[in-house]
């Protein structure tokens, strides 16, 4: 498969990439500042803010499949606008399309949600990640808009990075007791992605892990896997803090499962494993 990851030098785009290239993929990659010295991928940069520079890098690469995991929270011209570019040149193109998009869709006020729920955001981010979905089925109904939610690794992703340095007092915060997700490992996330680019599905799947946790109890469960005194971890509420976005919000993965050989693990699964740095 000849595969164009966007995104590709961010925490899900590294493990996207690095699976391709097991599985004997052709892969191009795009960075926004710095390239990563994966030996065996082609790396491009780019802006996906900038329509023409999208347009005429899949012109120039012609990719198979498109997988875009590239995003900024505080920016809606990459989420939103970013991810139209994208869009346009895959269909454009007839390149086949991925999309990676949020459970910050979702205002929490369902609690449970799964793929035939409208999206109803907070925030500025679920907002425009929310207009990223509508421009993509618009402009290319067979694409694929997957919405997942916090993403774990072994020990890379900014959750685990916020665990360590409150464990270790060298940041100042708390773990929320009130705020839940359906935390995913990066590794079941790619590997689902790639399924998913490889079949004939079309349309919103969601792919989290099974088991809902609070922040707090994520914490606790990547303090043990990795030997911190979770003791030392601070907790809070978020409805105590003003901090604006949902509280409560669960990816109802059942019917992506069913079309998936990836197991999607839940938190208290993948983080049960002693992690040897």
């Amino acid at each position: 498969m000849d595969l164009l990851v966007v995104g590709g030098s961010g925490f899900l785009g590294q493990e996207v990439t690095r699976q391709a290239l097991l599985a004997g993929d052709r892969v191009v990659a795009t960075f926004h500042n710095h390239a990563l010295p994966t030996a065996g991928v082609d790396w491009r940069k780019l802006d996906i803010r900038r329509r023409n520079d999208v347009a005429a890098l899949v012109d120039q690469t012609r990719p198979a499949v498109i997988i875009n995991a590239a995003y900024r929270q505080t920016d809606w011209a990459t989420t939103a606008d970013g991810a139209m570019h994208v869009a346009a040149a895959a269909a454009a193109a007839g390149a086949r399309l991925v999309h990676v998009s949020s459970d910050a869709v979702f205002s929490g006020a369902t609690v449970r949600y799964d793929e035939a729920c409208d999206p109803d955001p907070t925030t500025p981010y679920g907002a425009a990640k929310a207009a990223a979905e509508t421009a993509i089925k618009g402009l290319d109904p067979t694409a694929i808009i997957a919405r997942t939610s916090l993403i774990i690794g072994d020990g890379g992703s900014p959750q685990e990075k916020l665990v360590h340095a409150l464990a270790s007092g060298t940041r100042t915060g708390a773990l929320f007791t009130d705020d839940v997700r359906c935390a995913v490992h990066v590794t079941d996330l790619a590997s689902a992605l790639l399924e998913l680019a490889r079949s004939a599905y079309r349309g919103i799947h969601h792919v989290a892990g099974t088991d809902a946790v609070t922040r707090y109890e994520l914490g606790v469960l990547i303090a043990r896997r990795d030997g911190l005194d979770q003791t030392a971890l601070p907790t809070g509420r978020r409805a105590d803090t003003g901090i604006p976005g949902p509280l409560d919000v669960r990816l109802d993965c059942t019917k992506t499962q069913s079309r998936l050989t990836t197991r999607l693990r839940g938190a208290r699964t993948f983080l049960a494993q002693v992690h040897r740095r």
